[in-house]
């Protein structure tokens, strides 16, 4: 399997285009799984497939998940790209979409009988009545706790926001930070954001701001932000968290320096044998009592560019991927939920314990996925300013807020 991340990396520093072959029976694969466990599953899924079609040339490229972010836009819009792409489903697909740039893989989602086998998500990566993506993946958020920790120091899981920012201030007093962070790439800021906007005023509320219809400055994000300042206030967050990414910021967890971690379940591959058998998922607790909890349950997907070069190829592929047997295979490997029915959960205790809490709540994507990139781009950079400087809240608000208003308009 030819190793494509120095030649990604290199190429966007630059500013150039990877190359990909083109025509006959081939097949090219751009991945933004680079991650040791994904990596491994992405790679065992294009070996079963190149088993079952040994006439079809497979390249599988592989690209660091943040340079992927910025490969994807050069190789949608370049002459040729590759003919299958990962990517995210909602409004982070929905621009590629509505631009031309992905291609329409409805024959697939029809073929392999999807419309019933992935009603969950079909309306996810479905546009003008056609389908763009094939999700293969979807996974809770929450709060990732080390229980040891927890224990050693008298805290058992909390219910209520308050009770949080106890255990901070109390794990703070020991010389234990309450939360590690890394806000470096500013979307893991976001995840902040998007549970206590969801806990203080509902997620029909948090859903209709990710549309632009609220103002950045309306009283519930002001509230929302005042939340937030508390957390700050009773020292939760880990030291420099602007310098790290998220995956910088988990030997804080790792070596006890943190007791908690929200993120999604993709973390807990990532983590030794041993912090994983300390480790218990504990849902975002409630600021105001009695509103139903909204959770993010981002949805990952592979998908068609409009630029492929061997479409025939990238269809027998997704449909390939679409069989129950391997979304399963690939989102057990993932420690994700598989979104196919008939596909099984992997016997896993967070994946059980999301399952159950997904099933009795309603669902956003994430930030990010649920507003425009403009628009996540100037809120992700204003919650990583606010989170730096807090006495700035307002001014920071305001500032997104001219960024709604000239994305969405004037309200």
């Amino acid at each position: 399997m030819k190793s494509f991340l120095k030649t990604a990396v290199t190429a966007v520093a630059l500013g150039a285009l990877p190359t990909f072959s083109l025509a006959g029976g081939n097949l090219v694969i751009s991945s933004n799984q680079s991650d040791a466990a994904p990596a491994a599953a992405v790679a065992d899924l294009v070996e079963k497939f190149k088993a079952a079609n040994p006439d079809i040339n497979v390249e599988l490229n592989t690209i660091e998940h943040e340079a992927y972010k910025t490969a994807i836009r050069n190789f949608l819009v370049a002459d040729t790209g590759p003919d299958i792409g990962f990517w995210f489903a909602g409004n982070r697909m929905a621009g590629f979409v509505n631009d031309g740039l992905f291609g329409d893989i409805s024959s697939v989602w029809k073929n392999a009988g999807l419309e019933s086998g992935m009603a969950s998500t079909m309306p996810s990566i479905t546009f003008g009545g056609k389908q763009y993506g094939l999700p293969y993946a979807y996974y809770q958020w929450g709060l990732y706790v080390r229980s040891d920790i927890m224990k050693a120091n008298g805290i058992s899981e909390f219910n209520t926001y308050d009770e949080l920012l106890a255990a901070c201030s109390s794990l703070s007093s020991k010389g234990v930070k309450g939360v590690t962070i890394g806000t470096k790439y500013l979307w893991t800021a976001a995840g902040w954001f998007d549970y206590l906007n969801m806990r203080t005023n509902g997620l029909d509320y948090h859903i209709n701001l990710m549309l632009g219809k609220i103002k950045y400055t309306d009283e519930g994000v002001v509230n929302t932000m005042k939340n937030w300042k508390k957390a700050l206030d009773a020292g939760c967050f880990i030291d420099n968290h602007q310098n790290y990414s998220w995956q910088e910021a988990q030997p804080a967890l790792i070596n006890g320096e943190a007791a908690m971690y929200l993120m999604g379940n993709f973390l807990v591959p990532n983590l030794p044998q041993e912090t994983q058998d300390n480790l218990d998922y504990w849902q975002f607790p409630d600021i105001n009592p009695g509103m139903d909890r909204g959770e993010d349950a981002p949805t990952d997907l592979i998908f068609m560019p409009a630029n492929a070069q061997n479409k025939d190829n990238a269809k027998k592929f997704l449909e390939f991927v679409a069989q129950a047997e391997n979304i399963e295979a690939i989102a057990g490997a993932l420690k994700n939920l598989p979104p196919h029915k008939d596909a099984a959960t992997v016997d896993d205790r967070f994946l059980k314990k999301g399952a159950k809490v997904l099933a009795a709540s309603k669902t956003a994507q994430f930030y990010d996925r649920d507003t425009t990139p403009e628009m996540a781009s100037a809120g992700m950079q204003g919650f990583q300013d606010f989170m730096l400087n807090p006495d700035d809240m307002m001014d920071i608000l305001e500032e997104i807020e001219e960024e709604r208003t000239r994305i969405f308009g004037a309200l």
